[in-house]
Formats: structure tokens, sequence, C-alpha cells
């Protein structure tokens, strides 16, 4: 079994400056959402990410209104 290389590989989270540009606001806003109880995110360590497939599906939900 080969191990894949970094740049082979496809990051499955965002970092919370990724999801600023996403939702095209700034970071400090894209922070508090981050800190929202509906909002994707694990802790790791310190660091925060957001799940890109939960992420996802978030933002479909915003979108119809649930």
């Amino acid at each position: 079994m080969q191990i894949a290389r970094k740049a082979e590989l496809e990051a499955a989270v965002y970092n919370i400056p990724e999801i600023a540009v996403l939702l095209d606001i700034n970071v400090i806003k894209a922070y508090e959402l981050a800190k929202r109880k509906d909002f994707p995110t694990v802790r790791i360590g310190r660091r925060i990410v957001v799940p890109k497939r939960a992420f996802h599906r978030w933002l479909d939900s915003q979108a119809v209104g649930e």
C-alpha cells in the first residue's frame, strides 16, 4: 500500500478564512458564524475546521429557509 502525498490529497475540511471567501464575508464574520450552534465546526486543538460536506448541507438548508 502506497501512502498518498499531501499534494495528491484533497482536504476534507475548510478553514475559517476559506469559509469567509466562499461566503464573501470578512474573516471576523466567519468566526462569528463558526460560533453558532447550527453551524458545523470541528475543533482540533485550537484549530476550527468545517467539514466540506457538512458546510454545503448547512448552506443548502439556509437557502431554503429550513
